[in-house]
């Protein structure tokens, strides 16, 4: 399972906001810090605002801002948004049509557990985590 640069940069564009809360941010304010495409971040912006995400105002003085406070949001939340399935098999994806092998097959069980514990790790890490993160990075990275 590899996530696609759809999914990396919709977590940017949620960190960035969460950066600014209570701003309305114009979206290339939000390209020229991350260092991306504006036309590619208007794509994923349109799934964030579609799902509730964030929230759009239109005007000069518009853009877009978080609906709800950084903790709110999963990792998980976001990806799956973004990517669909994270499931690292296709039988185990949601939706999956039944497998012949799935009584006897073996290598389920690890791709099941690579499975949860992808699972546990993005469910259990808030966009604040990511902020949190970034911050003690942000601290450590001075020059004398």
């Amino acid at each position: 399972m590899t996530i696609s640069t759809k999914g990396r940069y919709a977590l940017r564009i949620m960190m960035d906001l969460a950066g600014h809360m209570g701003e309305t941010v114009k979206l290339k304010d939000v390209a020229a810090r991350q260092e991306l495409s504006e036309k590619y971040m208007e794509q994923i912006i349109a799934v964030l605002n579609k799902a509730g995400y964030v929230r759009s105002t239109r005007g000069a003085q518009g853009g877009y801002q978080l609906v709800k406070e950084p903790e709110s949001y999963s990792v998980g939340m976001i990806l799956r948004l973004t990517e669909g399935s994270l499931a690292p098999v296709e039988c185990l994806a949601e939706n999956a049509l039944p497998c012949d092998r799935s009584g006897k097959c073996a290598t389920v069980e690890i791709y099941r557990k690579i499975y949860d514990a992808i699972n546990q790790v993005i469910d259990n890490t808030t966009l604040q985590d990511l902020i949190d993160i970034e911050a003690r990075k942000a601290a450590n990275d001075y020059v004398i």
